[in-house]
């Protein structure tokens, strides 16, 4: 049974960081597309990052990259986003999510697995 467990969200003022963590069970993240994607009240869900099995290559979308970190534990099979310089427009729900096929999609429907969600919240 495949399980994607979510921590590290929260409220954060302007200008702050936060780490989300997402972590494996029943699947090794060393073997899968690990992606991230936020989803705002009302609005569908959008990229944010992903990391390849092989060779740790990151995609970002254009709003956050040079902002956030994608990165890979392999020993701990956990996933992270690092967020720094945060704006409100941040604040979402954000989902880790795993591909067992893709190669870096952006694409939420390529996506096999979903973690339960943890809320951003950023304060002006």
């Amino acid at each position: 049974q495949v399980q994607l467990v979510q921590s590290g969200g929260g409220l954060v003022q302007a200008g702050g960081s936060l780490r989300l963590s997402c972590a494996a069970s029943g699947l090794k993240v060393s073997k899968y597309v690990m992606g991230w994607f936020r989803q705002s009240r009302g609005k569908e869900r959008e990229f944010v990052a992903s990391i390849l099995w092989r060779g740790f290559k990151t995609y970002y979308a254009d709003s956050v990259k040079d902002r956030f970190t994608i990165s890979r534990n392999n020993a701990e099979n956990t996933v992270y986003l690092q967020m720094n310089s945060l704006k409100p427009e941040d604040t979402a729900a954000y989902y880790c999510a795993a591909d067992d096929l893709g190669l870096g999609s952006s694409r939420s429907t390529d996506y096999d697995y979903w973690g339960q969600g943890t809320q951003v919240t950023v304060s002006s």
